[in-house]
């Protein structure tokens, strides 16, 4: 069930290379000239005084942004927490008068 199955091999028949050749190709064949590496199409970036200070400026600001989200998160939760366990105070207390009468 998890063995492999791999398709059969292929079973045509070799051709021979004279068949390969036209008519028109000469019987040696030149091998074709070498690619020559192109210059990208893409402007190089320059980092100007401007646009350093603006990157930053943006960089220190995402900062500030996330600090405060996560700060704002933390508070969230210990201020859930906290009520949680004075509930929990406030129930045990009672729960424990109950009993006493």
């Amino acid at each position: 069930m998890f063995t492999p199955k791999y398709p059969p091999q292929d079973t045509a028949p070799a051709v021979p290379a004279s068949v390969l050749t036209t008519d028109n190709a000469p019987a040696t064949a030149t091998p074709a000239p070498a690619p020559v590496a192109q210059v990208p199409n893409r402007p190089t970036v320059q980092l100007t005084p401007g646009t350093a200070l603006a990157l930053v400026g943006g960089g220190t600001a995402v900062v500030l942004v996330v600090g405060a989200v996560l700060v704002s998160m933390l508070l969230a939760v210990a201020i859930t927490a906290t009520s949680v366990a004075v509930c929990a105070v406030v129930l045990r207390s009672m729960l424990a008068q109950e009993r006493k009468r």
